[in-house]
């Protein structure tokens, strides 16, 4: 866990922390929700859920994470308790059942190359009857691990060693978990990362038009459906066997490692609610798509938007350090397409959301998700530009030059 004012759990905020916030909220002390409008507060506190773990300390709400509600408690040592959005996560008891096998692997691989697994994984607390989680009634499952201390999150790299050092971190997520049958893994949200669907869903939105929006976005909707053809790309090739079914973490924003702080290198990949199987490539991908952008996500001067190639040089040499003799030749093929892939399914469901009135992703400004996907979409069409420099630095990094 960080020791600054970001939770070391971001609370899978996809596409870049911009799904909704979940209509939980803490109101003195109580646990408290509002359905339509209307405040009810629960009949427990913090501290009796904290009691279910045999933890009885003060706590405070933590991070600023979009999904989870978070809490940090007590103080040596400190703990972070949350509770899972069922609402996102329509399967908690699903949800912890991944984790808790994850991090058990992670643990023993990492105790045997002879790190700190301690702090290069996370650390569930078990309930006083020896559960992974608390159910408190049907809506709430809450679960406590212990803080990481001496550690923080960042949400833009700070330069292209820290960048590759929390790419390297990732890979070794993934190198770790290669001998994890992922068949085992629970899908936690079905369909996540299957373009193909993603682009039905649009098809869907311009065909219903429901907000009466679809003729002002024609130039958006148009560069959307030219690119139809590498939706499938990845899919097809699981489907295949070209690309190997691995344990992905699935979103692989750049504050989902946990940087030490004195180090300043990768220390631990956090934010395991969407561990389930799925292609390295969704991985590799949204990173870059997260981290290696020129602007933010939701830039409008578009002249600003592109692909930093020295960030992306970094995340490749790090994330292949780890994986460079695991990957077939299909994954090598589209390494650096991957990237294109996921910006552009991040821009189709910000179009989509448009089209649907902003139903899913929070917005700030009248057309948020549209300038959402107009810089997500500028950003695919740099990528396409430079995808030749692309393909030839994922060679060289893998060829050790």
């Amino acid at each position: 866990m960080t020791d600054g004012a970001k939770s070391a759990f971001p609370e899978n905020g996809r596409c870049g922390g911009t799904d909704p916030k979940t209509d939980t909220v803490i109101a003195d002390y109580f646990l408290s929700r509002f359905i339509i409008g209307m405040e009810i507060t629960m009949e427990y506190t913090i501290g009796e859920i904290l009691r279910r773990f045999d933890l009885d300390f003060t706590s405070e709400p933590y991070g600023n994470g979009h999904i989870n509600d978070t809490y940090i408690a007590g103080c040596d040592p400190k703990y972070i308790l949350q509770r899972i959005n069922s609402n996102v996560f329509k399967n908690p008891p699903e949800v912890m059942e991944n984790i808790a096998k994850v991090c058990d692997h992670l643990r023993r691989k990492i105790i045997a190359e002879g790190g700190n697994a301690d702090r290069e994984t996370l650390t569930l607390v078990k309930t006083v009857d020896g559960q992974n989680y608390y159910k408190a009634d049907d809506d709430n499952y809450f679960r406590v691990y212990r803080f990481i201390e001496n550690a923080r999150s960042v949400d833009i790299p700070e330069s292209p060693e820290q960048y590759e050092s929390a790419a390297k971190a990732f890979g070794k997520f993934q190198r770790l978990l290669s001998d994890f049958p992922a068949n085992e893994l629970h899908e936690t949200i079905r369909d996540f990362h299957n373009t193909p669907k993603r682009f039905e869903a649009l098809e869907a939105a311009v065909r219903e038009d429901k907000c009466g929006r679809a003729a002002e976005v024609s130039d958006e909707i148009e560069f959307a459906f030219k690119r139809k053809n590498i939706c499938p790309l990845i899919v097809d090739g699981l489907a295949d066997g070209s690309i190997p079914l691995r344990v992905t973490h699935n979103d692989t924003k750049l504050n989902n490692v946990m940087i030490d702080n004195t180090t300043n290198r990768g220390l631990c990949v956090i934010d395991l609610d969407t561990v389930m199987p799925g292609s390295l490539l969704y991985d590799f991908g949204d990173a870059l798509r997260g981290g290696a952008g020129t602007a933010a996500e939701d830039e409008t001067d578009l002249s600003k938007v592109g692909i930093d190639m020295k960030l992306f040089e970094a995340f490749t040499r790090g994330f292949c350090s780890e994986l460079a003799d695991s990957f077939t030749e299909r994954e090598i093929e589209l390494l650096a397409t991957s990237a294109i892939i996921l910006t552009y399914e991040c821009g189709i469901r910000f179009l989509a959301d448009y089209l649907m009135g902003d139903t899913y992703f929070k917005i700030h400004r009248p057309k948020h998700n549209l300038d959402r996907a107009r810089s997500q979409f500028k950003m695919v069409a740099d990528m396409e530009s430079k995808l030749d420099s692309m393909n030839r630095i994922v060679s060289d990094v893998l060829a050790g030059r």
